[in-house]
């Protein structure tokens, strides 16, 4: 329990509990090494990061496969970082720690940002292989494809809303996942309608400028990049 009365997570007392003067110099062969519980927590933590980072360099493998580029998908992979970004700060506006909830919580925000960014990149790929120019097709993506993201965005929040209003009971342990779950939502889908269509900008100038210089490692050559066929020669 905290000065107040209410319950404090363990994280929390566990940073408490290290501060205090008799565990800054624990007598010799006394150890305060994590065993049990917190053993098993801490493993936990480490796997699920290592799981999160396999899982985002086998999405990167699949975009480049699907894009046959390497710039666009490194895009995508750049604005999941925006995922945890509003999550992070909603929790620091409600005063909520971060626990094992947050985790989960963090983990659909990538799964979101990351299907919104590949809505707008694809769609803008798809109008530049089409013929139209770079600006007017990212423009044409973040007008057409603004509709889906923010109704994803909506839907998703108010889906949120009860857990993250659960203050008492055992409701109460997952109201941090409902309350990183929108704010990042909200911060997220603001920032990619922005940041992405001009890190796309960005990417594809930079892509069309290492291309000649790179050939097939950059980017995608397709048969109209070779120039018209030979015709062939009259037999003799």
């Amino acid at each position: 329990m905290g000065d107040d009365g209410k319950p404090v997570i363990k994280g929390t007392a566990d940073a408490a509990i290290k501060q205090l003067p008799i565990m800054q110099k624990l007598p010799q062969g006394v150890s305060n090494e994590a065993a049990g519980s917190d053993k098993w927590q801490q493993e936990l933590i480490v796997n699920f990061i290592i799981a999160v980072l396999a899982a985002l360099l086998l999405v990167l493998a699949v975009l480049i496969l699907l894009y046959k580029r390497i710039m666009s998908p490194l895009v995508n992979m750049g604005s999941l970082l925006l995922a945890p970004l509003g999550g992070l700060l909603a929790l620091l506006i409600a005063g909520q720690p971060i626990s094992l909830p947050v985790y989960i919580g963090i983990l659909m925000l990538l799964g979101i940002v990351g299907k919104n960014s590949i809505l707008l990149i694809d769609f803008a790929l798809e109008e530049m292989d089409k013929g139209v120019d770079k600006f007017t097709a990212i423009m044409d993506a973040g007008h057409k494809r603004a509709q889906p993201i923010v109704m994803t965005t909506v839907a998703m929040a108010a889906g949120m809303v009860p857990t993250a209003i659960s203050l008492s009971g055992d409701g109460a342990w997952r109201a941090p996942m409902g309350t990183v779950v929108i704010g990042g939502l909200i911060v997220s889908t603001l920032l990619t309608l922005l940041i992405v269509p001009a890190s796309f900008s960005l990417a594809a100038g930079l892509e069309k400028w290492i291309a000649p210089k790179f050939g097939k490692l950059l980017t995608y050559r397709g048969p109209q990049d070779h120039g018209p066929e030979p015709a062939p020669q009259p037999a003799e």
